[in-house]
């Protein structure tokens, strides 16, 4: 666990050049007025290390806002792609089978905004998640079949912040840790790691008002507009 902190804590302090390397939708509209409560929905793509490989993960999140300070909701995950697996693959397939490692996941999560303006945003999400891990079989003849799936229960907590270049556009990173709960001792060291990424955030209700309005696309006086 020491060892998991060490790498989260690293993680935050080397996030800021990562790449961006997704885009969020997300419906916000001016931060001068919020209402009480607003629909989240975001493209939540990141980073991971599984089994000592860096892998991408694509999700989906769907939340509720209250007061813009506190969202809750749940989101679906799965890998990209699949893991090439270090393991020996069973001598009942043939020559030439190839392996992967395959992981996907649903999850529960809350986040809470510790700072919201109209140029910066920080939050500390904590997913609660559960799903399935398997190895997958390709036979030489395109033939496929599965080992038998182990059920994953995982937590993932995080940090994350975003910076808004325009009203309606902006840039974020994050990082994290991922734990799994109640599996074996090879399968948490198979799938515990960091998460990480950069972003890309397009803020749709303040596009729409910039067009709206007529506003000037790439200006800062954006910011001091009143709604």
């Amino acid at each position: 666990m020491k060892h998991a902190l060490k790498t989260w804590l690293l993680l935050g302090v080397l996030a800021g050049p990562l790449p961006l390397a997704a885009q969020d939708a997300d419906s916000t509209s001016s931060l001068k007025k919020q209402a009480h409560r607003r629909i989240v929905f975001q493209f939540d793509n990141r980073y991971s290390i599984i089994d000592g490989k860096l892998v991408g993960i694509n999700g989906l999140k769907l939340a509720v806002e209250w007061r813009g300070r506190l969202r809750a909701g749940a989101g679906g995950y799965l890998l990209s792609n699949g893991i090439p697996s270090q393991e020996e693959v069973p001598a009942h397939y043939p020559s030439g089978t190839r392996s992967e490692l395959r992981f996907r996941y649903v999850a529960a999560y809350a986040e809470y905004l510790f700072i919201r303006s109209n140029r910066w945003e920080l939050s500390a999400p904590l997913q609660l998640g559960v799903g399935r891990f398997f190895t997958n079989f390709t036979e030489p003849s395109g033939a496929q079949s599965k080992d038998t799936k182990s059920t994953v229960w995982l937590i993932e907590p995080s940090v994350s912040s975003h910076f808004r270049v325009f009203p309606w556009f902006g840039i974020g990173v994050g990082a994290g840790w991922r734990e799994t709960l109640f599996v074996s001792s090879n399968l948490d060291e198979t799938l515990d790691g960091p998460i990480f990424y950069g972003r890309i955030k397009l803020f749709l209700g303040d596009l729409y008002k910039t067009a709206r309005f007529r506003r000037k696309l790439f200006s800062q006086q954006h910011f001091r507009y009143q709604e």
